[in-house]
């Protein structure tokens, strides 16, 4: 059971101020002397990475798709063990989900399952009397989730302010900040959103500064710190890596005998900062461990790599430093060619690749990629095709694909993954020890994937 006191930061839609509201909260509750635990509803990497500088803490995602609804509360619970508060910045708008799947994965269902208050932060620029008929719309659509505030923000004048605060007077939802227009919060973007921290660690730290003291000017501490303390118990256990690896409901091969722990290395740095905590938590469950490496700047694997990992991230924007580092791509090519398991998931699949937007990369698949203008975005539900380091052939996994780019295959390798929406495919490759693909998963909902990983590592 979890009695973390906690709130929800959400919107009527993107772009209204959510990653700006909860990233601000964050940081000035942190300020305050709280251990802040922050969330991230949905599949989002970047977000999570400003949560962290804010808090200090890592940054972790709420999906009820890829995760499930049943784990929702326990990975919360996991993620804030130990805090004073846990503040979760919502996706897209409130009511906003999977599509076609009505509620599942919106930020309304994450509240319900977590049964915490809702804060809705709301872009003010353009409305003065009708905000009061966009809060009650939301406030009543669903009676299941309890919006208990709002936040106003980009208003433009002391005026604005009062006009706004007339309009809800009588809607029953409290004012509980104001904020107004400030360009020294915002963050840059590019194609696949905000640039992460790894990438401007400097300017991101002297936002979320400025994110913290206008939230903290703006709004009212004390009566958000009581609506969240109001959230009440969570039942249920915190999600555990060791428990959830050794879970009977799993088919797993029996540990091998050896009591060594295999090396895993696991990319990252600026290239390659799309991961999920929990997969280097159950790696290391599993009886590995987990080594960080920076393919821009190091030149060999780890010492005693027996295993690989390359998240998501930016590698077409690094392919010119990536290519020039020849010494680790052919130390890649080499551990791949052994036969020991790798996974790599969207700019990892890039980095395995023959060649990315015409300069070379590891070659470990035949496969050339490229920058394209189409946005492959969404939800995918996947199985695998064939039996791997990561997944036995039938294992149902959910996932996200997120990219700008296109692979045009070569021959020998087979598909990884089956997909079944939006349209039937298959996806990814599968060659000796590999696995890689496009699709993003978060392991917490198969965790088997990372045992046999770790037991692949010990007999490859």
């Amino acid at each position: 059971m979890s009695s973390v006191p906690r709130l929800v930061v959400a919107a009527p839609s993107s772009g209204s101020g959510k990653t700006t509201v909860a990233t601000g909260l964050m940081a000035a509750f942190t300020a305050r002397g709280l251990a802040v635990s922050p969330h991230k509803v949905g599949p989002d990497y970047i977000d999570p990475g400003y949560h962290a500088l804010a808090t200090g803490r890592v940054g972790r995602n709420l999906d009820a798709y890829l995760c499930g609804t049943e784990l929702i509360g326990p990975l919360f619970a996991h993620g804030a063990r130990g805090c004073d508060l846990a503040v979760v910045e919502g996706v897209m708008g409130l009511y906003d989900g999977a599509a076609g799947e009505g509620e599942l994965a919106s930020t309304a269902q994450v509240a319900k399952l977590l049964r915490a208050p809702v804060v809705l932060v709301v872009d003010a620029s353009s409305q003065s009397r009708s905000v009061a008929a966009l809060v009650h719309g939301f406030a009543s659509w669903d009676p299941e989730v309890r919006i208990a505030g709002v936040i106003l923000n980009k208003v433009a004048s002391d005026r604005h302010e009062e006009l706004l605060r007339d309009a809800l007077d009588s809607s029953g939802v409290p004012v509980l900040g104001v904020l107004r227009r400030a360009p020294q919060v915002d963050t840059p973007s590019r194609h696949l959103g905000l640039v992460p921290v790894a990438e401007r660690r400097a300017e991101a730290v002297a936002a979320v500064a400025a994110m913290a003291a206008q939230v903290a000017e703006g709004c009212d501490l004390e009566a958000l710190a009581a609506l969240a303390r109001g959230a009440g118990a969570l039942p249920g256990a915190a999600w555990d890596a060791a428990e959830a690896v050794d879970s009977p409901t799993h088919d797993h091969p029996t540990r091998p005998a050896e009591k060594r722990a295999p090396v895993v290395a696991v990319a990252g740095g600026e290239a390659f900062t799309f991961s999920y905590a929990e997969h280097a938590e159950l790696l290391t469950a599993a009886g590995a461990e987990v080594v960080t490496f920076d393919p821009l700047r190091d030149e060999q694997l780890p010492d005693g790599t027996g295993g690989l990992v390359i998240g998501g991230g930016f590698p077409e924007v690094y392919a010119a430093e990536l290519s020039a580092n020849e010494p680790l791509r052919k130390a890649v090519t080499e551990l791949a060619s052994a036969g020991a398991p790798v996974t790599a998931e969207c700019a990892g699949l890039l980095y395995l690749a023959r060649e990315l937007d015409g300069r070379p990369m590891c070659g470990v698949l035949d496969a050339v990629a490229r920058m394209d203008e189409r946005l492959t975005l969404g939800y995918r539900d996947a199985v695998a095709l064939a039996d791997s380091s990561l997944a036995v052939a039938g294992t149902r996994m959910r996932g996200h694909e997120f990219h700008r780019t296109v692979v045009e295959p070569g021959a020998g390798e087979s598909p990884a993954w089956g997909m079944r929406a939006p349209k039937r495919r298959v996806e990814g490759f599968v060659q000796q020890g590999v696995h890689a693909s496009y699709l993003h998963t978060h392991w917490a909902s198969e965790p088997g994937v990372a045992r046999r990983f770790v037991e692949r590592c010990l007999t490859s």
